[in-house]
């Protein structure tokens, strides 16, 4: 095991009117929040402690402190590796990010500082990215002799390939600016009002049907492998499926109710 700085995942629970908003904060501060493979796995298992609870409508996914999101994976465990455990490693930094995109609600993250690597991919992995202006985005993986992968393939659907190219190629870090301009950010703000923001977007959520919601990831999932035909079958059957739960009656009459007030 490797000696350094203690890790911890809390996990917040934030009540409102109609359900649970989740905020998981990763802390190792004293490393930039580097990831190690015991965090990899504590990180999952967070994730997966709460995929069955019904109350939770929406996730918010923070890295401890100000200096750092993620800062990239562990260098010096990094330097320990062979063949073998490299794969081990990167097969379960995979599937990290394979739960996340899989959570059955939308998961926001939320970047304050560094998220190089591991840490940018992780936050393309979450559905929504929200970041401070002092947030710094990078992929310098190729710098320390090894090619970035995994959910790096990401990149180009929310970048582009040319701008995928840069960062992979160059390892130059990006500001958040850059980043918000390029698309890979949804919303950009203050440092001191990244955590209040981060909750609107949240309680945006919230608002919204929580059977639709759940329904619209699991929609979003399948147009990323879907053609364009099978993509739009799949959205006819989620609509009609939709009013077997019930809620658009009760949403819609709400609606009314609202609008004849």
């Amino acid at each position: 095991r490797l000696r350094g700085a203690t890790m911890k995942v809390d996990i917040k629970r934030t009540e409102s009117a109609v359900g649970e908003i989740v905020t998981i904060t990763y802390d190792r501060e004293a490393k930039l929040n580097s990831l190690t493979t015991e965090a990899i796995h504590e990180l999952s298992g967070s994730f997966r402690s709460i995929t069955v609870d019904p109350n939770i409508r929406a996730v918010i996914l923070t890295g401890a402190g100000t200096k750092a999101f993620v800062g990239g994976a562990d260098i010096t465990e990094l330097s320990l590796m062979n063949t073998d455990t490299a794969r081990i490693f990167i097969s379960s930094l995979h599937d990290l990010f394979a739960t996340i995109r899989n959570f059955p609600v939308p998961v926001i993250a939320s970047i304050n500082g560094y998220a190089l690597g591991a840490g940018l991919e992780l936050a393309a992995s979450c559905d929504i990215r929200i970041a401070s202006e002092t947030a710094v985005f990078g992929m310098p993986e190729v710098r320390v002799g090894v090619p970035s992968v995994i959910e790096a393939a990401l990149l180009p659907r929310l970048i582009g390939w040319g701008k995928t190219n840069y960062l992979l190629f160059t390892g130059e870090n990006i500001n958040a600016e850059t980043a918000y301009d390029w698309g890979f950010l949804e919303r950009l703000t203050k440092t001191n009002k990244l955590a209040s923001e981060s909750i609107d977007i949240a309680e945006s959520i919230v608002a919204s049907g929580p059977h639709a919601i759940r329904a619209q990831k699991e929609l979003i999932r399948q147009w990323e492998t879907l053609s364009l035909e099978d993509g739009i079958e799949a959205g006819i059957s989620a609509f009609s499926n939709a009013y077997t739960t019930g809620e658009p009656t009760t949403m819609m009459q709400s609606f009314f109710d609202r609008k004849n007030r």
